[in-house]
């Protein structure tokens, strides 16, 4: 029986250094609702339409369709002299995707020449933050 107790111990003492180990490569996640960069420096590729600035770009958690998820602060500056409509597209590392007019909707009219807009744009299944990430921005036709 000696054997068997060493046995089991020697497969405990294994699992908990594996565990420890898978854990140290990991980041933790950061609380809801607080705002973090969404990549690190380097891991954002970007194409800005010219009549645009990007402003901000930031994620952070919020429950949605309740469970915990990744949220995408985009911000955009229409420098041109006319009023705009936007088109963001963002690409996830992992082949996830999302995006959509900034404004969203045209009745209160379109982003004036100087003004900031801003959407969040949740990405559904995403509980922790990408690696790298692909920003489009283009003007839509009138």
């Amino acid at each position: 029986m000696d054997r068997w107790k060493q046995c089991f111990v020697t497969v405990l003492v294994v699992f908990g250094m594996a565990v420890l180990v898978a854990s140290c490569g990991t980041t933790p996640r950061p609380k809801a609702g607080v705002m973090f960069p969404c990549v690190k420096q380097g891991k954002l590729e970007k194409s800005v339409a010219g009549e645009a600035e990007l402003k901000e770009l930031s994620c952070f958690f919020k429950r949605w369709e309740g469970v915990e998820t990744l949220h995408i602060k985009v911000a955009l500056k229409n420098v041109s002299n006319e009023p705009q409509r936007f088109r963001v597209n963002i690409f996830l590392d992992n082949g996830k995707a999302v995006g959509g007019f900034i404004p969203r909707k045209t009745k209160k009219g379109l982003v004036k020449p100087g003004a900031v807009a801003t959407f969040v744009y949740p990405v559904k299944n995403m509980p922790e933050a990408p690696k790298a990430m692909t920003l489009i921005v283009k003007t839509v036709a009138k």
